[in-house]
């Protein structure tokens, strides 16, 4: 099949579940629909100017007589009506009708209305297409009224996690940016049409087609496997900004289409789908990687679009960042001094966090999961375990480029893994403690254990995996972030890590696990679950519950770039895709018990990889010859 184009990435709007603010980004410019209206325009952000309080508003007239834009409740001639419409990643469509007969006379006709952000300039362009349905002729004429604000210059060192706010602050400048449109009366002749094109700042779109070519294409018959992929596709498309005054180019945002969170955290960046994230970046992914490394990581999280260090020390942060070096090695060859640059970033984060024993103490929430209960802190399994992780594979990567990294990390990894069951492992609870500082211990049941599973000997990765059950971890739609049977730090309000549903990438990023440890079953029960946010969603939300297939109303993050994990979970848990940071591929797919899977446009190092599974059999292709499974592809110059 030939690669996905942006229109196969459309959504009906009838079918979007909160939280419905729907939003759209050119890569420099991200704008919303108004809400209740088939013409109007919310607020939008261009970093740095930033507009969240503009809105553009229509009356017309067809004949002499008003028409209004704002879906009003009630009975009868309420103006326009709106009748859906379709998301796509660089436009929204949004389709209205007019339909009434009065005085013998009747007036009927579509309306058609296509917002798409400016690029690479700010701002947008609205194309309003009316169609008469009637066999008389009307006089239609639009009165556009945008809002008397004017965005406001914020710089780019203070986006962060919550949007720019509508009042400028005393050192923001307002800008202004043009507003035009083509006539604004038109004779709508019998069954005919007329077009309207406002634009706010000077027109303009992109296309993504570089990343849209190295996008794998999946499809099956298993009922929604395929949709639930490419939703999470779309939460990365949805992520990624080239504009010129950014760090990067791309820069990859953690969230940002509502203008919160147009930052880059490691942990989401680096730590959920970097495999994916690799393949889709292509050489650029070592700047991402470089951009991190030279903000402070013991003194920030996140990287603002300038590159300026946010926040506090974030104890996912490094391991994180060699996730990502290790899956983009596996498509080029890394510099041995960037490999160096990771080591001494790792080194300085160890030293930030105090020692006790080979395992290190974390601090408080602030520095880890942020729940709102004692629990989750300190001396911790996760990620203590992922520490050790992180020395073994520098320890690779320096084996791969020459870096010379002193020669105890693996040793010292097997010591960090040791001390994670002799330290924190409760036999009885078959669960980790965690470890304060006074000697105080907690037993939180939090999905962050699970993240410890490959740090585990035999026997305690299966008194783990108990607990992942229906009642405790497992819900109907999701995973909760803490056991529903953990009454002291289980609560509803807060659901990504405290309990009640999760973080978007936590749930396939267990499913990946498991694929990756063998338990397949396992791992097909945990993504199975999540398939309703695919129907649901054009792009996944910060959160959703586990329990019903909501997320949150508000107060969280529309979009988020870890909703690319469902898609590394497809990729390489169920199919077994594992590149390797030699260059090498391993291609192991699991089994499946219904259905056909099918994987094309899959490009390793210029090996064309294909593979179906059905229940009977597994074909893969390498180059178009097909191969057993458990084949080891050797790796070549990336070209």
């Amino acid at each position: 099949m030939p690669p996905y184009a942006l229109d196969d990435f459309a959504f009906d709007l009838r079918r979007a579940a909160p939280p419905d603010q729907i939003w759209v980004h050119s890569g420099s410019t991200t704008v919303t629909p108004l809400p209740n209206t088939v013409c109007g325009v919310g607020g939008w952000f261009a970093p740095p100017l930033a507009a969240p309080d503009s809105h553009l508003t229509f009356t017309f007239e067809v004949d002499g007589h008003p028409i209004l834009d704002a879906a009003r409740p009630g009975a009868g001639n309420r103006g326009l009506l709106p009748a859906g419409g379709t998301w796509y990643p660089d436009r929204v469509v949004r389709r209205g009708s007019y339909h009434h007969y009065s005085d013998g006379h009747l007036t009927s006709f579509t309306v058609r209305s296509t917002l798409t952000p400016n690029h690479p300039t700010p701002g947008y362009t609205l194309t309003l297409d009316f169609t008469n349905r009637s066999p008389n002729a009307h006089t239609l004429t639009i009165h556009p009224t945008p809002s008397p604000t004017a965005p406001h210059h914020v710089p780019l060192n203070t986006w962060g996690w919550v949007p720019p706010t509508p009042t400028p602050t005393t050192t923001a400048k307002a800008s202004t940016l043009p507003f035009q449109h083509s006539s604004s009366r038109e004779t709508l002749q019998p069954h005919g049409q007329a077009t309207f094109v406002l634009t706010v700042g000077h027109s303009g779109s992109r296309r993504a087609d570089d990343v849209l070519e190295r996008l794998p294409v999946l499809t099956s018959d298993i009922p929604g496997l395929a949709q639930y992929y490419r939703r999470s596709l779309a939460s990365g498309l949805v992520c990624i900004w080239d504009n010129p005054g950014f760090v990067t180019q791309p820069f990859i945002a953690t969230s940002g289409l509502d203008g919160g969170a147009l930052c880059a955290y490691a942990w989401d960046t680096g730590g959920y789908a970097p495999n994916l994230l690799s393949l889709m970046l292509g050489d650029s992914i070592v700047d991402i990687i470089e951009s991190f490394l030279d903000a402070d990581l013991t003194d920030s999280y996140a990287i603002a679009p300038d590159g300026t260090g946010l926040g506090v020390a974030y104890a996912y942060s490094g391991w994180s960042l060699v996730a990502l070096a290790r899956a983009a090695s596996a498509h080029q060859q890394l510099d041995p001094t960037l490999v160096r640059r990771l080591y001494d970033a790792i080194a300085a984060q160890d030293k930030h966090f105090q020692p006790v024993g080979a395992l290190r103490d974390y601090g408080d929430q602030s520095n880890l999961l942020e729940m709102r209960s004692s629990g989750w802190e300190h001396v911790v399994a996760s990620p203590n375990a992922e520490r050790a992780w992180t020395l073994d594979t520098l320890a690779e990567l320096s084996d791969l480029t020459g870096a010379a990294l002193p020669s105890t990390l693996r040793a010292d990894a097997q010591e960090i893994r040791d001390e994670v069951i002799t330290q924190l492992w409760d036999p009885e609870a078959g669960w980790f403690r965690s470890r304060y500082p006074d000697g105080h211990t907690e037993l939180t049941y939090s999905i962050q254990a699970f993240d410890a599973l490959n740090a585990c000997p035999p026997d305690v990765a299966a008194a783990l995996l108990t607990h992942l059950r229906p009642g405790a971890f497992l819900g109907e739609y999701g995973v909760s972030s803490v056991s529903a049977e953990d009454h002291l730090h289980y609560e509803t309000a807060d659901i990504d890590w405290s309990g009640a549903g999760a973080y978007t990438g936590e749930a396939p990023q267990l499913a990946l696990t498991l694929w990756q440890r063998g338990e397949h079953d396992r791992a097909w029960d945990v993504l199975r679950r999540l398939f309703w946010m695919g129907e649901h969603y054009p792009y996944f939300p910060q959160d959703h519950y586990c329990d019903k297939p909501a997320a949150p109303a508000s107060g969280r993050r529309i979009n988020i770039i870890a909703g690319l994990t469902g898609s590394e979970a497809i990729l390489h848990g169920l199919l077994g895709i594992r590149p390797q940071p030699d260059g090498s591929l391993i291609i192991q797919p699991s089994s499946i018990s219904a259905g056909t899977v099918e994987l094309t446009n899959y490009t390793h190092r210029g090996h064309q990889v294909e593979i179906t599974l059905t229940t009977e059999r597994t074909t893969i292709t390498v180059n178009g010859h097909e191969v057993p499974p458990g084949t080891v592809v050797p790796g070549r110059p990336s070209t």
